[in-house]
């Protein structure tokens, strides 16, 4: 029978904990906010992991890692791409073009990094699964959890204060008119760098991360940095409609002796508390 439930009532940490600790195998399938996963696990430890719809191809992996250039990568994908993940391992492998180890350290580290990704998930729903596995011609890997938990309980927490500082990524920003600021002189990171040049009134901090391939905590890490740094602030998108009081809407929904009635019975039940 297949574990499942909500993620407001069992988070990702606690179901890794239970993995790791009865040395689970199995598939941990999750359902998050407009993204799905599959987590693959072996005897407890992590074995291999799909987010979204991301290409999860050996080629494409090892080319996300550096491992090969963007020549090469074209050049598997139109003359190996038929073949298996296990045997284009395996043809790399008996060419020199890489170890064993680099292919096994490139694919932990892709895993590891899915895996994280889905600790700031804390809405949607889980199953896990201990019949399935992980997709026919994939090369798994085995990574033990205990760290993982850790940095995805960092994570978590991370993620949880920026969202008090930053709510919503539906806001815009802009650069704080200040003199003698210029970024030129500024040491910003390629990402910052990035998402710097989307900068604009006009553009929604949604916008900007999906522009820059950033995720939610990703830009969110970014845009309070530079908030702390006194770069930018955070302003309403240009053309959005302005929020209305909850006077104003009180008003509108209804007519003038309504919403007296109401404003006074809002007084009295101040004064009686």
């Amino acid at each position: 029978m297949a574990l499942k439930g909500n993620l407001r009532d069992f988070t990702i940490t606690q179901l890794l904990n239970l993995i790791n600790l009865a040395q689970k195998s199995g598939t941990l399938m999750v359902e998050g906010p407009g993204e799905a996963a599959q987590i693959y696990f072996r005897e407890g430890k992590l074995a291999y992991a799909q987010v979204g719809q991301e290409d999860n191809s050996l080629a494409s992996i090892l080319y996300r890692a550096n491992k090969i250039t963007t020549a090469q990568h074209r050049a598997i994908k139109a003359r190996a791409g038929h073949m298996s993940d296990k045997e284009l391992g395996l043809l790399l492998i008996n060419a020199n073009y890489l170890s064993q180890q680099e292919i096994l350290n490139s694919l932990q580290s892709h895993f590891v990094n899915a895996l994280n990704r889905i600790f700031t998930w804390v809405e949607g729903f889980f199953r896990f699964e201990s019949e399935a596995s992980p997709p026919n011609g994939k090369i798994t890997v085995r990574v033990g959890l205990e760290n993982i938990i850790i940095e995805g309980s960092r994570r978590l927490r991370e993620w949880e204060q920026l969202q008090d500082e930053i709510p919503s990524l539906d806001m815009a920003l802009k650069y704080v008119d200040r003199p003698g600021l210029n970024l030129r002189n500024v040491n910003l990171s390629v990402e910052e760098w990035r998402v710097a040049s989307y900068i604009n009134p006009k553009n929604t901090m949604r916008q900007i991360a999906r522009a820059t391939k950033l995720n939610d905590l990703e830009i969110r890490r970014i845009v309070y940095g530079m908030l702390q740094a006194g770069l930018v602030e955070i302003v309403r998108p240009e053309g959005a409609p302005p929020i209305r009081t909850f006077t104003e809407r009180v008003v509108e929904s209804g007519n003038k002796e309504e919403h007296i009635s109401l404003i006074n019975r809002l007084i009295r039940r101040i004064r009686s508390l």
